[in-house]
């Protein structure tokens, strides 16, 4: 089959490697008719190059027909429609039965101190073979993957994988308030869908992006915007909240922020080194670019809270402790627990009104031939790129 592999620091290459096949009783293979291109892969792309092996299938938001499954699957059906979660989780543990799929402990790798394995994401979390291919082998097929109906295209569920419960959690963790102001940093997909749900839900929302395409997205479903670099952030979202500042912060940027020099320096020079050598630098010290989070603290109200949705890897990162001490802000974060949402988010996708617009969320639908291009392309955010969906 074709695949999209990982081959080194910006080297994205589509290969063709072996078919997947039932390893577990309760085992699928998924033959993918779509796959998203996330902005947490492109850690995988220039940052996290050190946990990452030549030739490791990327990929980590795909639905498609389940074409085999194993003995003792009695969920599903060849010829069934699923999402898969980009958690690899049980459903089952002590975890997920509590709702935290991210840290299921049949998939947690204590080797790394990391919680659930992650489809296409690297050692730390797994080394397990993604979903930019044209199948793939899902785990646990009773409880993990997302039955949806037949008919529809594709855009209308797809985001249930990774976008759609990751911008839903990063709300409910950042608790607005009625009629509260809701500051959403980052314009990409992720921040995108937060204020298209806090919009929905009756709030102000205000979203900060570099992009002007990006803020237009969001201005177009009722998001006010500030564009970044047009002057200090806290001190304009204060102007526009009475000197208060933001109910709620949702940061949807992460490591991959812009204005933090050093901090990019140190990232490139990571990436460049062997992994042996990166590796446990990447871990046990900090080198990620922390703009968006600085803004955060700054731009939030004192007693509100901070949600954070972007990723993050340091270790040593300095944090402001007497800043948010004395502001007495409250801070949630983590990966999305996708199994723990499906129920509240299939109301959104089963009517004919598409009220989040996930039909035309995507803007640019291509094969997988097309990876390495795309790669680069959403890097540089380049050619009005929010999101991508391959169609293998």
């Amino acid at each position: 089959m074709k695949a999209v592999t990982w081959q080194g620091r910006r080297d994205i290459r589509v290969e063709e490697v072996p078919d997947p096949h039932i390893v577990e009783d309760d085992d699928i293979i998924v033959e993918v008719t779509s796959s998203g291109l996330c902005g947490s892969d492109l850690h995988l792309y220039e940052v996290l190059t050190g946990f990452m092996t030549p030739g490791d299938i990327v990929g980590h938001e795909p639905m498609g027909v389940v074409a085999e499954a194993g003995p003792g699957v009695h969920g599903l059906s060849v010829g069934d429609r699923v999402v898969v979660p980009f958690n690899v989780s049980c459903g089952t543990c002590w975890m997920c039965r509590r709702d935290l799929h991210s840290q299921c402990e049949t998939t947690q790798n204590r080797d790394q101190g990391t919680g659930a394995s992650l489809f296409g994401y690297s050692s730390l979390y797994g080394q397990v073979p993604g979903g930019q291919a044209q199948y793939l082998r899902v785990p646990f097929g009773n409880q993990l993957p997302i039955k949806v109906p037949h008919g529809p295209s594709d855009d209308r569920f797809l985001f249930l994988s990774d976008v759609l419960p990751t911008a839903w959690q990063s709300l409910r963790y950042a608790d607005p308030g009625p009629e509260s102001t809701v500051l959403v940093l980052g314009a990409g997909p992720i921040g995108d869908m937060v204020a298209r749900f806090a919009i929905a839900e009756g709030h102000r929302v205000i979203s900060v992006d570099r992009e002007p395409e990006r803020l237009a997205r969001v201005r177009q479903c009722g998001a006010e915007t500030i564009e970044l670099g047009s002057g200090d952030v806290g001190e304009q979202v204060r102007e526009l909240t009475d000197g208060r500042g933001a109910d709620a912060v949702v940061d949807a940027v992460g490591m991959e922020a812009h204005g933090s020099p050093i901090a990019e320096m140190a990232t490139t020079i990571l990436s460049r080194m062997p992994g042996a050598v990166s590796r446990p630098v990447m871990k046990n010290a900090g080198v990620d670019r922390l703009a968006a989070l600085q803004t955060a603290f700054e731009a939030v109200r004192r007693g509100g809270t901070v949600s954070i949705a972007g990723v993050y890897g340091g270790a040593m990162d300095p944090f402001p402790m007497m800043q948010l001490f004395d502001k007495q802000v409250g801070i949630r974060m983590g990966q999305a627990n996708v199994r723990a949402w499906t129920d509240d988010l299939m109301p959104f996708l089963e009517g004919d009104d598409d009220p989040l617009g996930v039909d035309s969320f995507a803007t640019h639908h291509l094969p997988l031939t097309e990876a390495p291009w795309a790669y680069k392309a959403f890097q540089t955010k380049s050619d009005g790129m929010v999101k991508v969906v391959f169609k293998p």
